[in-house]
């Protein structure tokens, strides 16, 4: 995967953000809203696209976009990185492999420890029993 490949697939769209910023806000575009295609780039291999697709089912529309957006900051440019970022950390986290579990098998103390615990318990109710005579 090569990150600048991706960059350069990616469409950005801006449009005026809430928040802070007094008049500031009703005249400047910062809100920003990257969209990415996984199915059609260039800089994934195909196992890549499939596991982006598998992963990221719930986050992309039916069209197959990834939009992320970014109204965090007052500016244009800082959104559009925030955005990047974003992206970038998703893809990654995507694309990790999840380690495989090593099996672990209980020691005998602890067996052991559980038995005695039930045994205990199940006295302990025994004698709460009433005896017929």
């Amino acid at each position: 995967m090569i990150f600048s490949e991706i960059i350069a697939e990616c469409e950005f769209r801006f449009s005026r953000s809430g928040g802070k910023g007094g008049q500031h806000v009703n005249k400047v575009e910062t809100k920003v809203e990257l969209i990415f295609v996984p199915e059609k780039s260039e800089g994934l291999t195909e196992n890549e696209k499939i596991l982006l697709k598998e992963k990221l089912a719930n986050k992309l529309t039916q069209s197959g976009e990834l939009i992320i957006r970014s109204e965090r900051y007052r500016s244009q440019s800082k959104n559009k990185e925030d955005a990047l970022v974003k992206l970038k950390k998703l893809i990654e986290s995507s694309l990790k492999r999840a380690k495989r579990r090593k099996q672990t098998t209980i020691p005998k103390a602890v067996k052991e420890r559980i038995l005695q615990k039930k045994k205990i318990q199940s006295e302990k109710k025994s004698r709460r029993k009433k005896i017929d005579l």
